[in-house]
């Protein structure tokens, strides 16, 4: 199979550096251009990143010496010199919109992880094992730009990673009604570390900005359907949420309570969690958990610490279902903000949108 040539924009950030973690190693991809801000431009990567480096592993050789670009303003030379670019810029929300859109209209498709375009009614926001065919929405989006190669497809917020995907094989089987979802944030989640953010140590904030009105509608968009040209989002489930930051380095909790029209029993909900897979499992790609999702009947399971690298950081960990007494039932999930909610979730994506022939 080809090598795709792969650029990063944004790549000196806590997902930027993710990104360029994941592509190092990765077998389809080669990390050819990394871009940032003006301030970074023109440093290699080693310099650009030193003293701010916050992966567990060490700079990448095959990054270190690449030289960073402007991300805004090396548009052309950066989409020559790559099969596609994953997104990870750190800018305000129009200026993020304009900018993807430039490097889609420059023929260079964009993987964004960035929550500009989530709600672009054209643009599909895949969660790969949930809403894979919601990239068929591409062909209308291309027309719109007026693109050939060019487009933009986008992963789904971080905290919806740890409950959609374990409400989503049962939703339509027992028709899901209501969900109220509480989610226990890590700081990198802010782009922080306890080094940076020291306020956090041995602390907790109920407030994250704009994270519940993203955890009560993106769900509906991944649940919807495509009609006209655009993604039309559900009408159904009605959710609410409440979400909270944590002094937890990695990993988003999530406490669940869900309403069905027609209950199910307890081993049922197990066994179809046991026996769901997506697409990216069909598929074999290279970045798609073998089991996605993973029950635990231990009743102090799943923990942040313990669980949130199951399955390189790609699974989800389920636990403590139960019956509710105000809904049916409510459990635990747990999965890694960084690695499936972000930067390889956008990875997983990429590599389906390859193998399905999009890039």
């Amino acid at each position: 199979m080809k090598k795709y040539k792969v650029g990063v924009i944004g790549a000196t950030g806590m997902v930027g550096q993710r990104f360029v973690s994941l592509i190092a190693d990765h077998p389809w991809f080669e990390l050819c251009a990394v871009a940032a801000s003006s301030r970074s431009a023109e440093k290699t990567y080693e310099d650009a990143v030193s003293g701010r480096w916050a992966m567990p592993s060490p700079i990448p050789d095959a990054a270190k010496k690449l030289m960073v670009t402007a991300a805004e303003t090396d548009i052309a030379a950066i989409a020559d010199s790559v099969d596609f670019v994953f997104s990870a810029v750190d800018m305000k929300k129009d200026e993020i919109k304009a900018l993807e859109e430039a490097y889609a209209k420059a023929e260079c498709p964009v993987v964004s992880n960035n929550s500009a375009h989530r709600l672009t009614p054209d643009v599909p926001m895949v969660i790969p094992e949930v809403s894979p065919e919601h990239l068929e929405v591409i062909a209308h989006q291309r027309k719109r730009l007026g693109t050939s190669r060019g487009f933009i497809a986008v992963k789904s917020n971080c905290s919806i990673q740890s409950y959609v995907p374990a409400l989503h094989p049962l939703k339509d089987k027992f028709g899901l009604k209501r969900a109220l979802v509480c989610t226990y944030q890590a700081i990198s989640g802010a782009g922080k570390t306890f080094e940076t953010w020291p306020e956090m140590v041995d602390n907790v904030i109920p407030y994250i900005g704009g994270e519940e009105e993203k955890s009560e509608q993106e769900p509906l968009k991944v649940w919807g359907s495509i009609q006209n040209g655009e993604v039309v989002h559900a009408s159904g489930p009605a959710i609410t949420t409440q979400c909270i930051r944590v002094p937890v380095t990695d990993g988003h909790m999530a406490a669940v309570f869900a309403e069905f029209e027609r209950k199910p029993e307890i081993e049922e909900i197990k066994r179809i969690w046991r026996e769901f897979k997506g697409v990216p499992q069909e598929l074999k790609l290279p970045s798609a958990p073998e089991q996605f999702l993973h029950y635990f009947d231990e009743d102090n399971y799943p923990q942040t610490k313990l669980h949130r690298m199951l399955e390189g950081g790609m699974a989800v960990s389920l636990g403590r279902l139960r019956p509710c007494s105000q809904y049916d039932y409510r459990f635990v999930g747990l999965s890694h903000n960084t690695l499936r909610g972000a930067a390889g979730g956008a990875v997983l994506l990429a590599e389906l949108l390859c193998a399905q022939g999009y890039i």
